[in-house]
């Protein structure tokens, strides 16, 4: 039976370039289409604001920046956006969507794991990363580099939107009758609540010493965004290890990556998200929402043991994290379609078929 309601698919997506819907200054890069999302690109100048800001239901987000705006830096040729500020940038990729059509926005995975603040704005929003159905306009990413300097340019990709008619979203009821047939996190007693599935926490670690994640250091040199495998582990992150402890405890204003106990799956049909902050788990977050594309972890494309990669922040106390606690929960939606390609090695996926990784900037 054909949908009515659900995330759209990479075709889908295509159509909407064709029928202009989906616009752009530029011609699509071969891999900006991902199976249920669209890379968005930035554009050529960024526009460093004192603060960030909401544009509101009167106003555009252009007519805020006339009055906000500090300096204005191009990224034509690259330039590096510093920590601890904020700036605005013009995206290549612009909207015309249909009445029935909204749209949702999160950090790429690449961008979470380098703790690189992002979220996406539009004329008269009153939500960030929200896009209303129906919505006409430009779209401006905020960027706020959190603990590395980071060099970005015209073209770089810093996160993702995706396209949905309706409300797909599964129920708890759905959510247990899928995990039954599909696995959807490996436990043999999955926690379903809070319109979720949970995840918990590996702190037991690998390796003779138990390596269970790694903390950002401060006042390294810059990282550019756009080189894979350019930059050494030992000068960006401090290794964690468990010494047979099996907890960690989380100390503010620091950030740590760290990988999830279980398993996930994606099946082909469903696309799944991160919930980025839950009340109920304690004092801290998985700081950035995530989206997990259909064949995330799906064995028929290269995923089996597919862990989620934890970005996690503590809130104002230092927090005790042991191993086994629930640190999250992934919602899952269904497809209005199968996509034609499955997030996967066919795609040249970069996290597929992960255990504890950091962002492919680094070197193996």
């Amino acid at each position: 039976m054909e949908r009515t309601a659900g995330i759209l698919a990479d075709r889908a997506i295509k159509a909407l370039f064709a029928e202009g819907q989906l616009k752009s200054e530029a011609p699509l890069d071969g891999d900006q289409i991902q199976p249920a999302s669209l890379d968005l690109r930035l554009g050529s100048k960024a526009l460093r604001v004192r603060a960030s800001f909401m544009p509101g239901r009167s106003s555009t987000v252009a007519s805020k920046l006339d009055r906000l705006t500090l300096h204005e830096i191009d990224l034509e040729h690259g330039a590096v956006l510093e920590t601890g500020c904020v700036y605005i940038v013009p995206l290549m990729e612009s909207l015309d969507l249909p009445a029935e059509l909204s749209a949702s926005t999160n950090p790429k995975s690449s961008t979470g794991r380098l703790d690189i603040f992002t979220r996406v704005m539009v004329d008269h929003a009153q939500e960030f990363d929200k896009i209303p159905a129906g919505y006409s306009g430009p779209l401006y990413l905020e960027i706020s580099p959190r603990t590395f300097p980071v060099i970005v340019r015209r073209g770089s990709r810093l996160s993702q939107i995706r396209f949905r008619v309706g409300n797909a979203l599964l129920s708890e009821a759905d959510l247990v009758e899928l995990h039954a047939a599909e696995t959807l996190v490996a436990s043999e007693t999955p926690n379903v609540s809070g319109g979720g599935i949970a995840l918990s926490i590996d702190l037991k670690g690998t390796g003779p010493e138990g390596l269970i994640g790694y903390r950002g250091k401060h006042h390294t040199s810059v990282i550019d965004v756009d080189r894979k495998a350019q930059h050494e582990v030992l000068d960006f992150w401090e290794p964690i290890y468990s010494r047979g402890r099996n907890e960690l405890i989380l100390d503010p204003d620091e950030f740590y990556i760290l990988v999830s106990r279980e398993a996930v799956h994606v099946p082909p049909s469903y696309a799944a998200e991160m919930t980025p902050y839950d009340p109920l788990v304690g004092e801290f977050r998985v700081h950035y929402a995530g989206f997990f594309d259909p064949g995330f972890g799906h064995a028929a494309a290269g995923g089996s043991g597919s862990r989620a990669v934890l970005e996690v922040r503590s809130h104002e106390v230092p927090f005790i994290l042991e191993h086994g606690q629930i640190v999250g929960r992934l919602v899952y939606e269904h497809m209005l379609e199968r996509p034609q390609g499955l997030y996967g090695t066919g795609l040249g996926s970069n996290y597929q078929a992960q255990g504890l990784k950091l962002s492919k900037h680094f070197k193996l």
